[in-house]
């Protein structure tokens, strides 16, 4: 099936046709599973992100736009940020209590407690120094784990132009940071 094909049964998902999504399903669920195996290294795992993706695929359908690209790439920047988020989210249970029993015997000093406060007033300053709009895409991708496709579509600018906010906001709070 050539982009064209695939780019328009997209369109036909975007106003709710159902044969035109089993269609897109039948076409390009070997590739995005793949990207999801390759990523997860776990079958069971990488079908449920793949059936997340495709959950994600019916909903931002409309807003695929032929003029941004193909949709080859579109559809595998869904398919591995799904199979991304999907790694980051499966913590072993193990891990879990391990780490909660080294918080529940380790309580940071009170001088600790002091450096930790201050470097924390220290990186809201400088992240008052960014542009509001840096400093919202900043904490949605490092502290909520936003992915930069997932923040490009909210921001509505291109993939590229997010990537560049983020390395220039973090070159100036690494900036300074170390003043």
């Amino acid at each position: 099936m050539t982009s064209e094909e695939v780019a328009q049964l997209i369109g036909r998902v975007a106003i709710g046709d159902r044969k035109a999504f089993a269609a897109l399903y039948r076409e390009t669920s070997p590739k995005l599973f793949a990207i999801s195996l390759r990523i997860l290294k776990d079958r069971t795992d990488a079908e449920e992100a793949l059936q997340e993706a495709y959950i994600k695929i019916w909903q931002r359908s409309s807003a695929f736009a032929v003029a941004r690209g193909a949709p080859a790439p579109w559809l595998a920047a869904i398919a591995r940020n799904q199979a991304i988020d999907a790694m980051r989210a499966r913590k072993p249970v193990a891990d879990e209590i391990d780490s909660a029993y080294d918080l529940a015997d380790a309580e940071p000093s009170p001088e600790t407690q002091t450096v930790i406060k201050d470097e924390g007033r220290r990186i809201d300053t400088c992240m008052e120094e960014l542009e509001a709009d840096r400093a919202v895409a900043v904490r949605q991708a490092y502290v909520e784990g936003l992915s930069y496709q997932e923040l490009a579509d909210q921001f509505g600018i291109p993939l590229n132009t997010m990537r560049t906010w983020l390395r220039r906001s973090l070159l100036k709070l690494r900036e300074c940071m170390e003043r």
